[in-house]
């Protein structure tokens, strides 16, 4: 069997091994030129939605939920993901996403905001929720794969460069650093990396267990929560393109009086410790995900959303690598359609 190298040890590299090695493949190796799920992985807010504003993106995470709960509470807990509208305007989009994701059989509910104990309803006009969403530990979660993946026999190796390995195949997961790779093996990839932060607060008494994921639907501002602290998030006011992952601390302010006013229980909370993580973007925000070139096969490009998405890919991808039917129609995440101009960007990148 053909000698297959799989680029990046993250939770999309993870999964595509473990998913090789379970349906036979007997000669895989995992490489990361870092420390194992030291990339984009070990900074991820954790969350885990199915409500996309797309069919594409829907079906990847729909199709991931049930392998991520079989892992257990200690890697992912369905505490829900509460999307809450201010304006009538805002209310339209959750009701427009709800109706694409309830055909695509995704359980979202409209239900009263007043569901989650604390949370600031006054300016809410309604809201979303679907309970099978959840948060996970993402790190955790690419080591568990890993470690079951070494058991079955896969290779897994750190601190190496993985088109410096003799292979066969070779796959490129390698998030917003998968362009790089690409090149040197012929393939362009239109990804770019872009900066996000998350803010941890001090110690809150009292939080919830079951506090869902919070998410305001215009501003896109979320947090959730983590032990007895809340992380908090939201896009910065100009896309900062880069691969610093520095943090602004001026927005600091701004989002300690959101979650202030939000979450009023938040009101005496500070940031004690923040840090930064990249989105690996493509041009309309759906992963990359199939053959790409002459043994190359890619995973990456997935804007923010490859952790909650790795189970559904790494299985259809390796079914593809390995000569079998794909369980999920992978052709929405072909390279090929940039070159047609793609069509029906997703929208809801938090």
């Amino acid at each position: 069997m053909a000698r297959i190298v799989v680029a990046g040890s993250g939770a999309i590299g993870a999964s595509v091994a473990y998913h090789l090695a379970l349906l036979g493949a007997d000669d895989v190796v995992v490489a990361d030129r870092g420390e194992l799920c030291g990339g984009s992985t070990s900074r991820a807010m954790g969350g885990v939605r199915q409500q996309f504003s797309t069919a594409a993106e829907v079906v990847l995470a729909r199709e991931s939920i049930e392998f991520l709960a079989a892992l257990g509470p200690r890697f992912f807990r369905q505490v829900g993901y509460l999307f809450v509208a201010t304006t009538e305007e805002g209310l339209v989009g959750l009701e427009q996403r709800r109706q694409l994701q309830s055909e695509l059989g995704v359980p979202v509910e409209r239900v009263d905001p007043s569901v989650v104990p604390g949370l600031e309803t006054g300016d809410v006009l309604g809201a979303t929720c679907c309970w099978s969403d959840g948060l996970a530990d993402p790190p955790a979660v690419a080591r568990e794969l890993l470690r079951r993946a070494a058991e079955l026999g896969v290779e897994v190796r750190e601190h190496v460069a993985a088109d410096e390995l003799d292979r066969e195949v070779l796959v490129i997961a390698c998030g917003p650093w998968s362009p790089e790779l690409a090149a040197r093996v012929g393939v362009d990839l239109p990804i770019r990396p872009l900066c996000r932060q998350i803010l941890e607060t001090s110690p809150l008494s009292g939080l919830p267990h079951d506090l869902p994921m919070v998410i305001e639907e215009e501003t896109g501002f979320h947090f959730r929560r983590r032990g007895d602290r809340l992380l908090l998030a939201m896009g910065d006011p100009e896309p900062r393109w880069t691969f610093e992952t520095t943090v602004d601390e001026s927005l600091i302010p701004d989002r300690l009086d959101r979650i202030a006013h939000r979450y009023p229980p938040a009101v005496a909370a500070t940031v004690e410790r923040s840090w930064a993580g990249l989105y690996d973007m493509t041009p309309d925000a759906h992963p990359i995900v199939g053959r790409v070139g002459d043994g190359v096969y890619a995973a990456c490009g997935f804007s923010g959303h490859g952790f909650m998405q790795s189970p559904a890919v790494g299985r259809a991808l390796a079914e593809e690598i390995l000569g079998g039917e794909p369980s999920l129609d992978l052709s929405p995440y072909a390279l090929e359609r940039f070159e047609h101009g793609a069509t029906f960007p997703e929208r809801l990148v938090l």
